[in-house]
């Protein structure tokens, strides 16, 4: 079968990987769409993401999606045919994180495609995948495997939103209108946001911040644009560049909340800590999710809006010019790669 394998900084094959078997708990999936995430194009394009990096060749992807095949012993879920997201995450369930109820920062997880451990956690672009069966979530009436596809990363905005805290009626500023920028408006405003302002250097990605349900665009790089707020209840900055938690902290209202969810480069960043300590500002980090997982597929079933941020869908015996395209923002926002015949 298919697999879409990086080897190396700027080295993807899609290549013949081993067909895989259920094990004991697990269930086989038939993988429909992936989506394309920042965290795979960081491996494509620099061997790595973050401090976590490339060690041995590996399986991309963890925002995926399909129907069941089978079940190995033990293990049951939803009936094979069954169209399913997959949530990525297997956590440990015995560390301190987990016994607290944030299993998304597991210090001992299993998430699909990372290299944060090693041997590392293949991912789910592939034909065929196995996961534990738990993570297996039957897609609600009305959602199709395409829409279904952003699950991931929705999830991943819904808990920014949720770090943030009571948002209904605030004016929430987003930093970068990438894919997961442009769900964080998505998510802020099905929790209540009055107004979302985003900010960003392309017009396209602002476009498309604007289907997802901004309120008002800001291009980044010009300090006379008309949008600029003089101060917003809570900022989540989205771009993971210094000069977006700079924003946020600047904007931000004495007293308020920055969510600190797009990933910096490692090492040290600049940080305003003097606005922190004299705004008494609260910083928040955002890492992935946990139980959003079921919320993002509830809201995916009924918001018809987030189909226009489906912007290609491109075969996986093309997979290098699916990365392409997703890492040039002017032209695209979430790329899928189809495993379909």
């Amino acid at each position: 079968m298919l697999g879409c394998v990086i080897h190396g900084a700027g080295d993807l094959r899609v290549e013949e990987v081993p067909a895989p078997a259920p094990g004991p708990g697990q269930a086989l999936v038939a993988v429909r769409y992936g989506g394309v995430c920042g965290s795979d194009l960081h491996y494509w394009r620099h061997g790595g993401v973050g401090d976590f990096r490339l060690r041995e060749p590996m399986v991309l992807g963890h925002e995926v999606v399909g129907t069941v095949v089978s079940y190995g012993a033990g293990a049951s879920g939803p009936p094979p045919g069954t169209a399913v997201a997959v949530h990525p995450a297997t956590p440990c369930g015995v560390c301190p994180e987990c016994a607290d109820g944030r299993r998304n920062v597991c210090r001992d997880t299993r998430y699909l495609g990372s290299a944060a451990r090693f041997p590392h956690v293949q991912g789910g672009f592939a034909a065929r995948l196995t996961v534990p069966a738990g993570q297996l979530r039957p897609l609600p009436p009305g959602l199709d495997l395409r829409r279904a596809a952003l699950a991931e990363p929705l999830s991943v905005a819904l808990h920014a939103v949720r770090r943030a805290g009571e948002v209904a009626g605030s004016h929430v500023l987003v930093t970068g209108a990438g894919p997961i920028g442009c769900l964080v408006v998505a998510a802020a405003k099905a929790a209540g946001a009055a107004r979302v302002t985003v900010t960003d250097l392309l017009p396209a990605a602002l476009r498309y911040a604007r289907i997802a349900g901004a309120d008002t665009l800001v291009r980044a790089d010009d300090p006379e644009d008309a949008g600029w707020p003089a101060e917003v209840d809570v900022a989540i900055e989205a771009s993971g560049v210094a000069a977006g938690l700079d924003t946020c902290l600047r904007l931000v209202r004495r007293g308020g909340v920055v969510v600190q969810l797009g990933m910096l480069p490692p090492g040290r960043s600049p940080f305003a800590g003097n606005l922190v300590v004299s705004r008494e500002i609260e910083v928040r980090g955002a890492f992935r999710f946990d139980e959003e997982f079921d919320g993002a597929l509830e809201l995916l079933a009924v918001e018809g809006l987030f189909d226009g941020l489906v912007s290609a869908v491109v075969p996986v015996r093309e997979a290098e010019s699916a990365f392409e395209l997703a890492a040039d923002r002017s032209q695209s926002c979430k790329v899928l790669l189809d495993f379909g015949a």
